[in-house]
């Protein structure tokens, strides 16, 4: 039987790598979305869209991770940060509209920390490449 060790935690309790994080929160996406989609056409086209964001987003930072070259790693991690923040639009659409309530706070607000997280990997990692250049 293989043991697999356990993520790394911030103080937060989440993981520390970010391909975890961004996967834990698809989870979470796909479960509120299941909610979604049972309240109407409209609440359920909405939950497609924010499915599609934050998989997305989840697929192109692990793939980031597998970058043939720099310049790919950083376009991957780009396309995460927008897909992230499409996610994280659409969260706060659903909550202004109603379609969320405060018990889903939690999310939006996983939304907001990725979006600063993964934008401060992708400034790092452009000024990374500038200062290698």
């Amino acid at each position: 039987m293989s043991h697999q060790a356990s993520p790394k935690l911030t103080p937060s309790g989440k993981p520390y790598d970010i391909r975890e994080r961004s996967m834990l929160f698809a989870c979470d996406v796909v479960r509120i979305a299941q909610k979604l989609h049972m309240r109407g056409r409209i609440a359920g086209a909405l939950s497609i869209q924010l499915v599609d964001a934050s998989v997305n987003a989840a697929s192109n930072l692990e793939e980031a991770d597998d970058g043939s070259s720099g310049r790919d790693f950083r376009a991957k991690d780009r396309i995460g940060l927008r897909e992230l923040k499409e996610t994280r639009l659409r969260l706060r659409i659903l909550r202004a509209t109603g379609y969320l309530d405060e018990k889903d706070d939690p999310i939006i607000q996983e939304a907001i920390e990725l979006v600063k997280i993964v934008a401060t990997i992708v400034r790092n990692s452009a000024q990374h490449e500038r200062r290698r250049s």
